[in-house]
């Protein structure tokens, strides 16, 4: 999110949802279970349809990230789902072990209406309009469907330039080098409300 733009969830939105997410993989790791989120006081907020990504931290570095993009679900669910799939169905890692719960670290980014209000994509005519730190970027080929994404929080995180978070964003896509330039693909931002266990 730009510094102009006021948070869409406040501090005790931030708090439940990241209670949620690490009840809802506790408890799935425990039992196979899905936590009912309606045993929390959700507030309209969290009831509303957004897409969310969960970002599990181990002390070796990353250990898990899957989110949904659409705003299909509420923002709590939304959360829940992606907290279990993050930490057992992330292709790059081992399941996460319940012992292992108690070292790792959540991050939770919540994604913002975008051109519509069930997709957080804005698309890009010009890569002048990225801004580092603000926008997360997706690049999309429009006749296969594949596509790659990275969150807002990425280029920060690893020092990259805008044409390194380009680059970066080719190679998860499976793209060519450049690729947003070509016939066929189309590339988008989006903005996340971004927060995480202190």
């Amino acid at each position: 999110m730009s510094p102009e733009t006021p948070p869409y969830l406040n501090p005790t939105d931030e708090d439940m949802l990241l209670a949620i997410a690490r009840k809802s993989l506790l408890r799935y790791l425990e039992s196979q279970e899905r936590l009912d989120i309606e045993s929390f006081p959700l507030p309209d907020r969290l009831r509303e349809p957004m897409g969310a990504f969960v970002t599990l931290h181990g002390p070796a570095g990353l250990r898990g990230c899957i989110g949904s993009t659409m705003a299909e679900h509420p923002l709590a669910e939304s959360v829940r789902n992606s907290a279990i799939n993050a930490g057992t169905r992330d292709p790059r890692f081992d399941p996460v072990r319940l012992e292992e719960l108690p070292t790792l670290k959540i991050e939770i980014s919540a994604l913002l209406p975008g051109d519509t209000p069930t997709s957080p994509f804005i698309l890009l005519s010009s890569i002048d309009a990225i801004l580092l730190g603000r926008d997360g970027l997706c690049l999309r080929h429009e006749l296969s469907g594949r596509s790659g994404l990275l969150l807002p929080q990425v280029p920060l995180e690893h020092n990259m330039d805008r044409d390194q978070f380009l680059d970066a964003l080719c190679r998860k896509a499976g793209a060519p080098p450049n690729a947003w330039k070509l016939p066929g693909y189309r590339l988008y931002r989006f903005t996340a409300q971004v927060f995480g266990e202190k």
